[in-house]
């Protein structure tokens, strides 16, 4: 349920609220980075369209602030957006997701070059992000719009994503439950999510793995 009910009652009490993510929240700062926020120009077209020669990727690992800062540090990353998949309710806003089971879960769309990253190494830095045993949660955020999933765009793309996940799973003792599944309508999230971190200038989360993030 993120932290909606939680600011809601500091609020009321005269508290100050500071959101956080999926993790712990670090003391890092952020800068903008020169990435676009309009991948496939998906604030006005669906299917999306990337530019020619550039590709997508849509994934799902809970709160989409910190995933989304994660792949914007990634080479070849052109446009990111977060937004909602994967659900019945058509155009739904951020209260709905979290409190009126519509289904959908949080997502990031990413468009890339593939001459300067490619979608494994990108699927690689979607299991480093998060914990892919989890079932409809990561770190303090729980329900099903945390869930775990790939989204694919082509026939190529999710033979490429089983194959990602088969070899992931040798890193795991328990099963990986990421879903596998076409890409369904991307709903842009409002305009306060997208590039939160950027937005604040602090990071929301880290990477489940500890690696080392750089601002």
């Amino acid at each position: 349920m993120k932290w909606i009910a939680l600011a809601v009652v500091a609020l009321s009490l005269g508290g100050v609220v500071t959101l956080m993510g999926q993790g712990t929240s670090t003391s890092q700062k952020v800068v903008k980075r020169p990435i676009g926020g309009n991948p496939g120009q998906v604030r006005t077209a669906w299917p999306p369209k990337p530019k020619p020669g550039n590709e997508l990727i849509m994934l799902s690992g809970g709160c989409f602030w910190g995933i989304e800062d994660w792949f914007r540090m990634q080479p070849g990353v052109v446009q990111t957006a977060v937004g909602y998949a994967g659900g019945r309710t058509q155009n739904p806003t951020y209260e709905q997701v979290c409190y009126s089971n519509t289904g959908h879960a949080e997502s990031l769309l990413v468009e890339f070059d593939p001459k300067k990253n490619s979608y494994e190494k990108l699927l690689k830095n979607f299991w480093d992000w998060h914990d892919p045993t989890l079932i409809d949660r990561q770190g303090p955020d729980i329900g099903d719009q945390y869930r775990t999933a790939i989204w694919t765009f082509s026939e190529t793309q999710r033979k490429l994503a089983l194959a990602s996940k088969q070899k992931e799973q040798k890193n795991w003792d328990k099963p990986i439950v990421t879903t596998i599944l076409p890409a369904p309508r991307f709903w842009m999230a409002e305009e306060y999510h997208q590039q939160y971190d950027e937005k604040t200038g602090k990071k929301s989360c880290s990477p489940r793995t500890g690696l080392p993030i750089k601002g």
